[in-house]
């Protein structure tokens, strides 16, 4: 449930790293409800594991997080129920239906059989993908399982849903497709940060992006504001 005036999710001074590499040096972000906000950056930059420290993937080494006004430590199971994660590399039961597999998943947050039928029936039909719910993973096209790990993030109805190169390895079709379900979860209510490789995708899909390189801050700006820098022609005679 959202409480007004609250950030969908607070980051300070956060600092990760692996051995003698800084993953993260003193990261500060500030995301509104309500925002698609962008994480752009090469391989390398941290986008991953701020996403993972967020999610409770990844042990920080300094910093607080929190997620609606809760914080990641003290109110670890809550701040779980808050968000959904969508990783880069989707995944679910190879052997089961999709559906089957989705029913399960929503056990896993406590949510009652009869309740996760009917909000599985009522993901894949949202998704376009309710005539393949007898179908396993394996079969499912590159689009068609990412929209799959669209919908295990969306099953307990979180309020962050984190989406780690979304639409990476698809073609133009399937991201314009994507990018459209992103844009409806979004519409109604839930707050999405998304990292990415592509300039085209932050432009198209986020309202402020956030430049990470070497595991530090670059800069925050609206979406707009780049991209009118961006668009300048200048020529300079010396």
């Amino acid at each position: 449930m959202s409480v007004a005036n609250i950030p969908a999710l607070q980051i300070t001074s956060l600092s990760k790293s692996y051995g003698d590499t800084d993953a993260l040096n003193d990261v500060s972000l500030t995301i509104e409800q309500g925002e698609i906000f962008g994480l752009l950056g090469p391989n390398g930059s941290g986008k991953t594991t701020l996403i993972n420290c967020v999610a409770q993937l990844a042990d920080r080494d300094t910093g607080s997080i929190s997620v609606m006004g809760l914080d990641v430590d003290a109110d670890y199971n809550e701040v779980k129920k808050r968000v959904g994660l969508s990783l880069q590399e989707p995944n679910a039961d190879p052997y089961f239906s999709i559906r089957r597999a989705l029913i399960y998943q929503a056990g896993y947050f406590g949510i009652g059989r009869d309740t996760a039928e009917e909000r599985v029936d009522s993901l894949l039909r949202q998704f376009d993908l309710y005539d393949k719910r007898s179908n396993t993973f394996r079969e499912l096209s590159g689009g068609m399982q990412r929209k799959i790990s669209l919908i295990k993030a969306l099953l307990h109805e979180p309020d962050v849903l984190i989406l780690d190169e979304p639409t990476a390895a698809l073609d133009v079709e399937a991201r314009v497709e994507l990018w459209e379900h992103v844009r409806s979860v979004n519409d109604d209510g839930v707050t999405v940060l998304l990292t990415t490789h592509y300039i085209e995708e932050a432009e198209e899909m986020c309202e402020r992006i956030c430049f990470l390189r070497d595991g530090e801050v670059l800069r925050v700006s609206r979406t707009e504001d780049i991209m009118d820098e961006l668009s300048r022609n200048c020529i300079t005679i010396l």
